[in-house]
């Protein structure tokens, strides 16, 4: 018997063997090369940890957020230190019920971030979410429909070109008090910083996928799915949509750092939701005047800011190498 003759029932033993061996889907493929990737892996973990400690930390906790102390209370509460400040300094003013201290109003630190986080992962997710559609609407329309493109195009680099931050301020003063009227101080206040950020960051998702439309609708099913008449709309929705993926959550990810910066950035101005509703942003603003007294307010305030976006970026990287074909693998 021949070596080939030898070797032909053996290949056909391995074409039954992968033949038999069950299929992989894409979404297994994407979670092994997100899970290859160790710190998409532990921002993921960190940014879920942040989510469940704010969402569900209010409602376990024996201290309310927006309790504020009167009488003898006031005086018994305010100021008190974090208990860890007894390591160096035994004779402070703490207690156990309060592990983090409190502010100058007697109001419990720990329950104002957990509360305040709850608000600007709010904020950051929901304007993320808008932006998000607003940039993949632009670059969908802009990348596929040649006509529109100049158009919609220019359009960006004016967006571009303006000065966000003070535009932002000047609208938030315009219809600050209209808003807060009609929807009430909170929701108005979180309608109005949504819409604003959601508003003036969609372009770098915008031109970004409208990059990844232009390649992709050369691409040769496309090619095939125009030459049988298929309308615009279910190619966009069948073929170019599910391409642009990868670079879509990316923005998505990056959009949610941006935005709850962007939050913290107005609330430290005054300009974002009041006092007595507390966010990250609003306990750094609040904690400024007394920071060299009480330096723990400002620091806590600021890592917990600086840990979501660390963690936010690391998630959005991991994602991008698990979503794109052309990375995954590598």
């Amino acid at each position: 018997m021949t070596d080939a003759a030898k070797q032909e029932p053996l290949q056909h033993s391995n074409a039954q063997q992968e033949a038999d061996r069950p299929t992989r889907s894409q979404w297994r493929d994407v979670w092994d090369q997100f899970k290859s990737h160790r710190g998409a892996l532990a921002g993921g973990m960190l940014f879920l940890l942040i989510c469940v400690g704010v969402i569900f930390g209010p409602l376990v906790y024996w201290n309310d957020a927006q309790y504020l102390p009167t009488g003898r209370d006031f005086i018994k509460l305010r100021d008190m230190r974090p208990v860890y400040h007894g390591l160096w300094d035994p004779s402070a003013k703490m207690n156990w019920a309060y592990p983090l201290g409190t502010d100058n109003l007697g109001r419990d630190t720990l329950a104002r971030l957990m509360f305040g986080g709850r608000v600007s992962l709010a904020v950051g997710i929901a304007a993320m979410v808008l932006a998000l559609l607003l940039g993949s609407l632009v670059g969908v329309l802009s990348g596929y429909f040649k006509k529109l493109d100049g158009l919609l195009m220019r359009l960006t680099d004016l967006f571009l070109a303006l000065p966000l931050l003070p535009m932002i301020l000047v609208a938030a003063v315009l219809f600050r008090e209209s808003l807060s009227k009609s929807i009430g101080p909170e929701g108005g206040v979180f309608v109005l910083i949504v819409c604003l950020i959601g508003i003036t960051s969609w372009m770098p998702t915008a031109r970004i996928v409208r990059g990844d439309v232009l390649a992709i609708k050369e691409r040769e099913f496309v090619l095939a799915a125009r030459s049988i008449g298929t309308k615009p709309g279910k190619i966009i929705s069948r073929h170019i949509l599910p391409n642009v993926l990868s670079p879509i959550m990316v923005s998505a990810t990056l959009g949610i750092a941006t935005a709850i910066i962007t939050e913290s950035a107005l609330s430290f101005l005054g300009f974002g939701f009041p006092p007595d509703f507390p966010t990250w942003g609003r306990l750094l603003n609040d904690a400024v005047d007394r920071m060299t007294l009480f330096p723990e307010r400002v620091l806590w305030p600021g890592i917990l800011i600086s840990l979501t976006v660390l963690s936010v970026n690391y998630l959005g990287d991991g994602l991008r190498d698990a979503l794109d074909p052309r990375i995954r693998g590598r």
